[in-house]
This record gives structure tokens, sequence and C-alpha cells, in this order.
């Protein structure tokens, strides 16, 4: 068998002999740089699917009259989509493949605490994965990403429990990443590495972490739940059986509300890396910013409810959550204000993940406040089940979730390869995606606010401009999102090559070589300064020195 030619560096360099060698060193390595990459390609995977799927339905769409798909294929279509991309792409993108690589790195750890523990988080990952692909090609599953029942749990003749076991495993390798996670920062950091003197990002998995651990067992319960009424009859969610489907929906958005922040906290979390690192400032309010990420964790747990306004739950309950709601806006506003300040008089370097962290602070404030309207009882019972929701959720983890992820595999792209990228063409899809993006979902706030609803294929004309319109701008992100596949692929073979510190940013992950050796560092930092320490004069310096197309 032919040898393999490998890069000359750290943990990629291999010395085995035979491909099945070299495969077996990726499949049962314990290195948590190999394993975010493992994570990389295959969330990429799901990400990939998961577009198709939603180019299914947006080409749908474009006509009223519901003539390329039934309505039982297009059910199956939109709730694929939905799965994929929440289950297996969006909650766990940030933390599995930027936190399995950076976590030791960013805390001068060797490795995460329970290095077997890891590997086996992404094996579950992936065994979830092939179970809801054999249920996604055997029929698919028609009750929405949600699984309402009792539609799921007796009515649904789709591929309910298949679907439903791979979300259950993947929820277990979202509980040992958060476990592995929370056992790392709080026991290896280095030494010097005070709690306030941790970079943001950790802070934003810390919390992330909490929520995996404490929320993703209340989800496991009540989809197992589901199954079991599903598979024997018992009466649990189905009122003809003596159940209560309303105890579904509180279950479920108890875990998935907290979800959103599993999503979006990462993010802010490299957005905090990137909006330092290219302002050449350290972070305005680190501590406010810091506190912020915990507070989001905790007050994420209390607001469930407000997906339930139209659920006849009582009044006041809704009363309750939706003052929870306006205040579960105050951390997350406490982070865009004290991202804003460190903009101010910062020298702004416009790199490719800049572009991504404007965008980002762009789309997700948007998001932001339209979440504050659906908080409000009056407003959310005009605009419930409509393209309003549909957008708002989009703009929260689509223009929140992937630009920061987005940014954040560009910002550490020549980390983890040691090369560069094009930097002209990653700013060109940086841009395309931002248009893309608002040309695909802010027609969808006016559908919404003009009442038609979601998961619906045959729809009024009068829609169609605003459908089509969201279409063409599907078509622009698209586009967007395989740029970058390209030019990075081709960046692995041809890119310049990185140093150590490319970017000139602070952090431990950048006094080590890039790619890094396969335990981190040759000997254990010893950290002396706060975070983000950019000497006085350092944003005068590097804004004279860069020069387009070129590493700072």
């Amino acid at each position: 068998m032919s040898t393999i030619s490998l890069p000359q560096s750290s943990y990629i360099r291999d010395n085995s002999r035979t491909f099945t060698d070299w495969l077996k060193s990726w499949l049962l390595t314990v290195d948590h740089k190999r394993i975010a990459i493992l994570y990389l390609l295959s969330i990429n995977f799901f990400f990939l699917l998961g577009g198709l799927a939603a180019t299914l339905v947006r080409v749908e769409l474009i006509t009223p009259q519901g003539d390329l798909m039934s309505s039982d294929v297009y059910n199956r279509a939109f709730t694929l989509h939905g799965v994929i991309m929440v289950f297996f792409f969006l909650i766990p993108s940030i933390p599995a493949v930027l936190g399995n690589f950076l976590v030791p790195l960013m805390i001068g750890a060797r490795d995460l605490a329970f290095p077997r523990l890891n590997l086996l988080s992404w094996y579950l990952y992936m065994i979830g994965g092939i179970f809801a692909l054999i249920a996604a090609v055997f029929g698919g599953v028609d009750t929405g990403w949600t699984f309402y029942t009792p539609f799921s749990s007796t009515y649904s003749n789709s591929n309910v429990v298949m679907t439903i076991t791979g979300a259950f495993i993947m929820g277990f390798s979202s509980i040992l990443t958060g476990l592995n996670f929370i056992v790392t920062i709080h026991k290896m950091r280095a030494p010097g590495l005070t709690w306030f003197r941790l970079p943001l990002f950790i802070w934003a998995n810390y919390a992330t972490s909490i929520i995996q651990i404490l929320a993703t067992p209340v989800l496991g319960i009540a989809l197992l739940l589901v199954v079991v009424e599903r598979l024997w009859g018992v009466g649990i969610y189905d009122p003809a059986l003596g159940g209560d489907p309303l105890l579904f929906q509180h279950l479920f958005w108890f875990y998935s509300h907290p979800a959103v922040y599993i999503m979006i906290l990462p993010a802010m979390g490299v957005i905090s890396e990137l909006i330092s690192t290219f302002s050449r400032k350290r972070i305005f309010g680190y501590e406010f910013i810091a506190f912020s990420s915990i507070a989001i964790a905790i007050l994420g747990f209390l607001v469930w409810g407000h997906h339930m306004f139209v659920s006849s739950q009582s009044v006041y309950a809704g009363l309750i959550f939706s003052f929870i709601t306006m205040l579960v806006a105050i951390p997350s506003a406490i982070k865009v204000f004290n991202w804003t300040a460190t903009l101010y008089k910062g020298s702004i370097s416009y790199r490719t993940p800049m572009l991504y962290a404007l965008g980002f602070i762009g789309l997700f404030v948007i998001g932001g406040l339209t979440g504050i309207f659906l908080g409000v009882t009056a407003v959310d019972l005009h605009v419930t089940d409509t393209y309003f929701v549909v957008a708002h959720f989009h703009y929260v983890m689509v223009g929140g979730t992937i630009m920061a992820y987005l940014g954040g595999i560009h910002f550490w792209w020549p980390k983890m390869t040691g090369r560069m990228y094009n930097e002209t063409w990653g700013s060109i899809a940086a841009l395309i995606i931002f248009v893309g993006f608002n040309m695909t979902f802010f027609p969808q706030f006016i559908l919404g606010y003009l009442g038609m609803p979601r998961r619906y294929h045959v729809y009024p004309p009068e829609f169609q401009i605003l459908h089509v319109m969201s279409t063409a701008g599907a078509s622009i992100l698209a586009i967007g999102f395989i740029i970058p596949l390209i030019y990075l692929g081709i960046s692995l073979r041809k890119g310049r090559i990185a140093g150590d510190n490319p970017w000139g940013a602070t952090g431990l992950e950048w006094k080590t070589s890039s790619p890094p050796p396969t335990f981190n560092f040759d000997k254990t930092p010893i950290v002396t300064e706060e975070a983000y320490s950019y000497p006085p004069d350092a944003a005068e310096r590097d804004a004279a020195s860069w020069r387009p197309g070129s590493p700072l």
C-alpha cells in the first residue's frame, strides 16, 4: 500500500507508513486538536445536508401553487432542515470545533481533562447523525424539528423513533463536551491564569457548558417519553390516553430556549476575541461581558414559557415569562454596547474575521430586537407561527452563530493549519454572505407581519414577490458559503506559511507554533498579564504596518 505524504508539523504530522495506520491514528486519537478537526469535517457535512434541505424548501416557495412537492414531502423537507441544522450543526458547531481546539490552548493546558471522553463525544455525535440520516433516507420525519405531541407520539406515520434516537444520542455528546470543558477550565489553567485573566471565549464556553449539562438531560427525557408513548401506548402526552400535550412543550422548551444560548454564547465569545484583536484595544468592560455570559446562562432557564403564549397556559404565567424575557435581553445588550465601546477610537483592521464580527453585531441586533417584539404577548399573538418567527430565529442563529463560526474559523485557521488563506476572497465571501443573508430573511419579517404562516407550501399569490426575493437571496447566500470552502481548501496546499501569531493577537494560543505541537506547549506557560493587554501604541503601529493581502 502506498505511503501518505502529510504536512510536516505538529499534530498534523504522522509517521504512520500506510493508509490504514494513518486512518487509525485519526479515528483513535485523543488529541483535542485532531478531534476538533474530525468535528469540523463532520459538522460541515451536516451543514451541507441541512442546506440542501433548505434549498428544496426555498425552490418550492418560488410559486404559490405548491407544484414541486406534495404537502407531505414538504413537511419532511423542512423538518429535515430543522433537525439537521439545530441538533447537528448549530448546537455543536462552535463548542465542538473551536472550543475543542482552543480551550486547552487558551488556558495553557496540554489537553482536555478527559481526552478519551472527548473522543467518545465525537463518536456519539456521529452515531446520532447516522440514525438521523437513516431516518431521512427511509422516508424522513414530518413533525417539524420540535416534535410536538400528540402528533409525534401518536399520529405521525414517519420515522419519528429513528430521528428521536439520533437526537437523543447526540445529546450525550453535548453533555460530555460540556463536562470536559468545565473540569478543564477549573482544574488545568496555567499558573497565573486567574479567572479574570481568562479570555472571554473561555467564559462563554464555560457558561455554555453549564447549560449543556443541566438542560440537555431534560430534552433527552422528553424525547424518550415520546418514544415510550409511541411504542407502548403509555399515556404521557396524548390526552386520549390520560396524558397532557402541554407537558411536552414545557419540557421541550425548558431545554430548547437555553439551547439558543448553547448556540449563541460561544459565538459571542468568538466575537469578543475578534473585536479586541482587530481594534487593537483591551475589550471594554471585560468583567461585565464575563458576568453577562453567566447571567445569560442562568436567566435562559427562566423564559421557556414565552414560546407558549398561545398554548392556553395561564395568562399570569405569560406575563411573568414576558417580563423575564425583557430581563434576559439586558446581558446581551451589555455585550453589544461593550463591543461598540471597544471599537470606539480603536485602530480597526478590516480583515476577513473582523468583517464577520461586524456582520454578526448588525444581524444579531436585528434578531435580538425582534425577539423583544415576540416577548410581548400582544405582538406575539399576532405573529406567532408566522414567517416573522422564522426570520427572527434565523437572524439570531444564522446571522449570529454562523457568522461567528465563520469568523472564528478564519481567525484561527492559521493556527489550525499553519497556512494563510487568500484575504481578498475572504473579504468578498464575507460581504456576499452578509448581503445574501439579509436578502433571504428580511422579506420574511414582512411576510410574517402580513400573516403568512410558516410551514405552508401553498400560499396566496400576493406573497409571491417576497418569497421570490427570499429565494434569490438564498441563492446568493449559498454562493457565499461555497467560496470559503474553495479558498480554504486551496490554502492547505498553496497558502502562505503563517507565523506563530499572524494577527499580532494576545492569548496563550498565539504563543505556540502554528499548528501547535501534540501537547500544545514545550513547557507550561506562566501568565503575568491581564487578558487583551495590547501596548498603548499597538493600534497605531499595527495599522501603519498593515497592507491589504498581508498578515499583520
